[in-house]
């Protein structure tokens, strides 16, 4: 073996080494590819189970209302029925229904006995509160913001939803102090349409 190695050239007895190192490297690397994956799936896990819809509360200067589970306030419209939503169109672009994901769950003060589902006129589902249908609004940025509550749009008044399902009438003047000073416009829509209700 010895008198093998003594005969190679300089160049390959040098290369040898390095050679081996880049295997080794090659394989280090490879093996913990299979170790990044699983790790990779497991976490996708917890973002799926994050996607379900959670209905909770927060209190507000107006009373305890509901929120989603990052604290984005939730409103019920007054044109609605009972388990029915007739927002649709640019009323759904100013005032997103509040999408039914994997299992909706209660939290906070939040009933889990009240919670449930509709199905719109899309075939999507909305998450609905004792029998009202529930939106958000394009003009709350973020947790914490009010400011479509009492709005008088598309022709009937927005209203933030307490613990027991009612309407909360009052103003919210602790969140919606840090809302945007005006509403958007509502988007234009066809002539005709039930755009009718003034902003707020």
């Amino acid at each position: 073996m010895n008198s093998f190695l003594s005969r190679m050239p300089v160049p390959v007895k040098l290369g040898i080494p390095v050679a081996a190192a880049l295997m080794a490297a090659a394989c280090g690397s490879a093996a913990s590819s299979p170790a990044s994956s699983p790790a990779g799936s497991s976490s996708s896990s917890p973002a799926n189970a994050s996607t379900s819809t959670v209905i909770t509360t927060h209190a507000g200067s107006g009373g305890t209302f509901l929120t989603d589970g990052p604290g984005r306030a939730v409103y019920l419209w007054a044109a609605d029925g009972l388990n029915k939503s007739t927002c649709t169109g640019a009323c759904a672009g100013a005032w997103p229904p509040v999408p039914a994901k994997g299992t909706v769950t209660a939290a906070g003060g939040a009933k889990a006995s009240d919670l449930g589902t509709i199905t719109r006129s899309d075939g999507t589902k909305q998450v609905s509160y004792d029998g009202h249908a529930l939106y958000y609004f394009v003009g709350d940025s973020g947790p914490g913001q009010t400011s479509g509550q009492g709005s008088d749009n598309f022709g009937a008044t927005w209203w933030l939803v307490a613990p027991s399902g009612a309407q909360i009438t009052g103003s919210d003047t602790a969140t919606s102090a840090s809302a945007p000073s005006t509403a958007p416009s509502p988007p234009a829509g066809p002539a005709g349409s039930n755009a009718g209700g003034g902003w707020s």
